[in-house]
């Protein structure tokens, strides 16, 4: 067992460096950890005695065996995501800053605050010629905002300014992430951006959540104080659920389909964007989800509009991809159009 559970780590560790995908780590450390058990079966023989080797086992101690091993193996298995904390599964930041041109040709500000709990974060405070407004960007899970950034770039061509930062182990953000952290992270951001940074009181004042960052965004708008400061909340391919989205992830292998209940509950639940988007009105919220989203089904958007109070409104997009609605002008026209329109 403790060479099972060496293994299981060595996976960990191989995997959380080379996933590309967002939401599919949990699902992938499973399926290590079913490999490692399997092959480590595979090549190990039991230990038997003397005189068992010239002795005829009976079929029912043949058979007890293999179902050891089974047990052993659901055991190690939870073990392994107890450890590690299943909902941590969520999160796969990288410390390393990309430099991109593109992005720093806007001259962007480097933000220090602090969290809650004291942690010192860093975001980028974009400024627009003639601003007409600010948006406060919650981005996905991986990697940081030196990779995210890039993509609302033409937000700022647009007349807006954008507020993006990282959230507690991302990038130059102190700590680790877990789903309370980064909810206080996205509190503290907020409330940088509407008493610290540069910007006309009549400016109005957004935020556009993407993935897991839409999921932060919901509970953020849901319980600010000053939600009554806040124009609109924009949603780009959000999950309508930790545990729900955990538990589809795991039933696409035939491996972890067995498991997908009992390993979904060890996610941590308690800040689902569907517990608190009715709480989000009377802010008004656009939903965006593309039709052939590959790492969060299209049903997780609309099961949020339909829970969601009015004002809302769902966009469903043929855009190939998660979070890529933006790279269709159509799209982006219309986000201009409702940007400006909002009251």
């Amino acid at each position: 067992m403790k060479a099972l559970l060496q293994r299981v780590s060595s996976a960990k560790v191989a995997i959380g460096q080379t996933i590309a995908g967002e939401i599919g780590q949990g699902l992938l450390i499973f399926l290590c950890v079913m490999s490692a058990a399997m092959s480590k079966t595979g090549r190990e023989s039991p230990r038997v005695s003397t005189l068992e080797k010239k002795s005829v086992r009976p079929a029912s101690m043949r058979v007890r065996l293999p179902l050891r091993k089974i047990a052993a193996l659901a055991a190690a298995i939870t073990l392994v995501l107890l450890a590690a904390g299943c909902t941590r599964l969520f999160f796969n930041p990288s410390k390393r800053i990309i430099s991109n041109s593109a992005v720093l040709s806007y001259s962007p500000q480097d933000v220090y605050m602090k969290s809650a709990d004291g942690l010192t974060l860093h975001g980028w405070f974009f400024q627009a010629r003639e601003a007409r407004g600010t948006i406060l960007v919650c981005h996905g899970n991986v990697e940081n905002m030196s990779t995210h950034a890039k993509l609302d770039l033409w937000l700022i061509d647009a007349g807006y300014n954008i507020f993006i930062f990282d959230y507690r182990g991302y990038g130059r953000s102190e700590g680790a992430p877990d789903v309370l952290g980064v909810h206080l992270d996205a509190e503290a951001a907020l409330e940088t951006l509407l008493f610290r940074l540069p910007h006309d009181s009549r400016h109005r004042i957004f935020i556009f959540g993407k993935s897991l960052g839409a999921a932060v965004a919901v509970y953020t708008v849901s319980r600010s104080p000053y939600k009554n400061r806040l124009k609109a909340l924009i949603l780009d391919s959000p999950f309508s659920s930790y545990r729900a989205i955990a538990r589809e992830k795991i039933a696409e292998s035939i491996v972890g389909w067995p498991f997908q209940y009992p390993l979904s509950y060890l996610v941590n639940d308690d800040y689902s964007p569907i517990k608190y988007i009715q709480n989000v009105a009377p802010v008004p919220v656009v939903i965006i989800h593309g039709a052939g989203d590959p790492v969060i089904p299209e049903h997780h958007g609309r099961i949020l509009y339909e829970t969601a109070l009015q004002p809302k409104q769902l966009w469903e997009t043929a855009i190939p991809g998660h979070v890529t609605a933006q790279e269709d002008d159509a799209v982006r026209k219309r986000l201009l159009a409702f940007l400006s329109g909002v009251p």
